[in-house]
């Protein structure tokens, strides 16, 4: 393992413990997209299937399964425990106008016709639009709470390093997976215009 693809880990980690610590301690999940955390525990209980058939390594397992475990405690938090400061009202993205044409175009492209591998695909493949409800509610309310913004930016941060982790990949071990790198540069894509607001906000709070 590299080191641009430890700190993705790393920085994933992060942002998934500073949502559930903002929303522990507020007693809140206010400005947080219940469905954007909907559509990301389905990217991590599709992806890690092969948690059952095949082992790595003890880090590999250990990320996994924390992984899978934050993202339902998420949306549990949001849709149970603290279900009277979710807002639905503002929370109005179509999913399934990602979920189906995902699951289609990983039924067409993908790396083997086996049902591990379409959903593994159709993981990749929502995982770069999953977080559009978040962006989504934030466009319709003109504002982002401080930790919501720290969350995804810290999001962002690991499809970049990965980004660069395939890159280095690339050059050092010969492997390249189309199908993910393709799905990174879009997800990363779609956080450009947040990295730009997110920065500029940054230096004016500086001076």
């Amino acid at each position: 393992m590299n080191i641009f693809r430890l700190t993705g880990d790393l920085s994933h980690l992060a942002a998934i413990v500073i949502l559930l610590l903002k929303i522990w301690k507020t007693r809140s999940c206010a400005g947080i997209s219940g469905k954007s955390q909907l559509l990301f525990a389905l990217v991590f209980t599709t992806r890690y299937l092969d948690l059952f058939t095949s082992f790595i390594s003890l880090y590999n397992t250990s990320m996994k399964l924390i992984y899978i475990a934050c993202s339902y405690a998420t949306v549990y938090l949001i849709y149970m425990k603290f279900k009277a400061t979710y807002d639905g009202n503002h929370d109005t993205f179509r999913v399934e106008f990602l979920v189906v044409p995902v699951g289609g175009l990983s039924f067409l492209v993908n790396h083997d016709f086996s049902p591990l591998e379409i959903l593994w695909t159709f993981s990749i493949y929502l995982e770069s639009v999953a977080i559009l409800p978040q962006l989504f509610m934030i466009s319709k309310t003109g504002e982002a709470e401080t930790i919501t913004t720290h969350y995804l930016f810290f999001l962002g941060l690991y499809r970049a390093l990965y980004l660069v982790n395939w890159i280095w990949r690339f050059y050092f071990e010969g492997f390249f997976d189309l199908i993910a790198v393709v799905a990174g540069v879009v997800q990363t894509i779609l956080y450009c215009d947040f990295f730009y607001l997110y920065i500029t906000k940054a230096l004016l709070f500086s001076f």
